[in-house]
């Protein structure tokens, strides 16, 4: 009888132990995810994969760590690794409005691919109802109508429509 009482304790334990750990994984992997993306602003792509791959540990089902490494492929402007990420992500969750955003502006630094680009963030903005992702994708569609297509006209690359350093002659 007290044997098992002891292991009826011992099993609350666990399970007590268990959700404890469970817990504190939720709590961490939030905080990977946040500091991965903080790492990236900062350009140290070596600590922002790491804390990447630890959330994924964390929560291997979440799709958050992907987008945080392809965040980093699109911010290295590695578009072919960048647009397989968030390619990868869309097949895994075909609503995810973030990596649609995101797969759309490879897009559309990608000549070929713009029109492309540009329908997937347009997409991605009229359906999702985050706040973040709606502004995030109507600033790229402003980008794309403006300085996109000053350079389409233009014939130049993406990076024309910067001004000038002073002393440069205008047709540098």
């Amino acid at each position: 009888m007290e044997e098992e009482k002891g292991m009826e304790e011992e099993k609350g334990m666990k399970e007590e132990k268990g959700e404890l750990l469970s817990e504190l994984a939720e709590q961490d992997f939030g905080t990977f995810i946040e500091a991965g993306f903080i790492a990236v602003k900062q350009l140290d792509e070596r600590s922002a994969k790491a804390l990447f791959h630890a959330a994924h540990v964390l929560r291997p089902d979440s799709m958050a760590p992907s987008i945080g490494l392809g965040y980093i492929a699109l911010n290295k402007m590695d578009l072919k690794e960048a647009e397989g990420i968030f390619a990868y992500v869309l097949t895994q969750e075909p609503e995810h409005y973030l990596a649609q955003v995101f797969l759309g502006m490879t897009y559309l630094l990608l000549k070929t691919q713009r029109q492309k680009g540009e329908q997937l963030v347009r997409n991605a903005v009229e359906k999702t109802t985050d706040p973040t992702v709606k502004h995030l994708g109507e600033t790229m569609l402003a980008w794309a109508d403006s300085d996109l297509k000053k350079e389409q006209t233009k014939g130049g690359s993406p990076f024309s429509v910067l001004p000038k350093p002073p002393g440069s002659s205008p047709s540098e």
